[in-house]
């Protein structure tokens, strides 16, 4: 049975202190835990624990460094999320264009598209709820002039309202013989439909973990990604190991090449930036390889 109680903030300095975490400022640690939970920062400081099961740090740490990882991991996420953001709305472009022309402007709504019917009836009862939720005048402007027909709005205006993970799950389930398919993995270089759902679903997971401030750093993502073996624009050049791919580096080397593909970019130099302003974060924690801002995929600005 669960038997801690609830403790105040100087309580939970106390405890900190007794358990070796050095806090040379009581009264800043205490504004910091007025506005970030002692849960939430323990993530942080788990790692500087010697005895994890009796929570003893080890010698030295402090919790300024605490506090710094916590910001390094803020500013990573803001940075990814920036990223996601150019790749989601390229990815909801490419199949708005793509599949209007190839099929109708309503080819989301076509069951003999798509390959798992109940995946694609979960996707769309989930744009049916957005769509009904929106504040966007489009809509309630086509929705109100076109009231006799029981059809989505179209594709560039129902899928605007959507999020990254149903349009990496509407791209995922449709069948392999679409040719849009095809096309649209080879616009973001990925040759063919094989290997792109799962870097969507890959991104479509660190964007969710973004957008609810979830820890990054030193965090073990789940599932994996299918990669290349010759991808045809600039990769990095040692295949990771299948233990690598739970680290977010791979994660943002794919987030990288998709970008590559898009629009010239800076992610190279502010993913820097963001390791120069702490010096002191592990670099391993995220997978990171020695000099990997060196790599042909990182150094690339943009692929024609």
């Amino acid at each position: 049975m669960f038997t801690k109680k609830a403790k105040t903030i100087p309580e939970q300095i106390e405890k900190l202190q007794k358990r070796g975490l050095q806090i040379s400022k009581p009264n800043i640690a205490q504004k910091y835990l007025q506005n970030i939970s002692y849960y939430r920062l323990g993530e942080y400081w788990y790692v500087m624990q010697s005895d994890k099961e009796n929570h003893i740090f080890k010698p030295n740490s402090t919790f300024e460094d605490v506090i710094a990882l916590y910001n390094f991991d803020a500013e990573l996420r803001l940075l990814l999320f920036d990223v996601i953001e150019k790749i989601e709305i390229s990815l909801r472009t490419k199949l708005i264009y793509h599949l209007s022309l190839e099929f109708d402007p309503w080819w989301f709504q076509n069951f003999e598209l798509f390959t798992d019917s109940r995946a694609l009836v979960k996707t769309l009862s989930s744009l049916e709820g957005e769509i009904s939720r929106t504040k966007d005048k489009a809509i309630k402007n086509h929705l109100k002039k076109h009231k006799d027909d029981k059809r989505f709005p179209p594709a560039w205006k129902s899928l605007e309202q959507t999020s990254f993970g149903s349009l990496s799950k509407l791209y995922g389930n449709l069948k392999h013989k679409t040719k849009s398919k095809d096309t649209i993995a080879k616009e973001f270089g990925a040759v063919n439909h094989t290997y792109l759902p799962s870097w969507l679903q890959s991104i479509a997971q660190i964007r969710n973990f973004c957008a609810h401030h979830t820890r990054l750093w030193n965090k073990n993502l789940p599932g994996t990604v299918k990669l290349l073996s010759k991808p045809p624009n600039n990769w990095i050049q040692e295949v990771p190991k299948q233990h690598e791919f739970s680290k977010l580096y791979i994660h943002m080397c794919l987030m990288k090449y998709m970008l590559n593909t898009i629009k010239p970019n800076n992610f190279t130099e502010r993913l820097e930036a963001i390791f120069k302003n702490y010096p002191n974060v592990d670099p391993n924690a995220l997978g990171m390889k020695d000099n990997w801002q060196n790599e042909a995929l990182w150094k690339t600005k943009f692929e024609n």
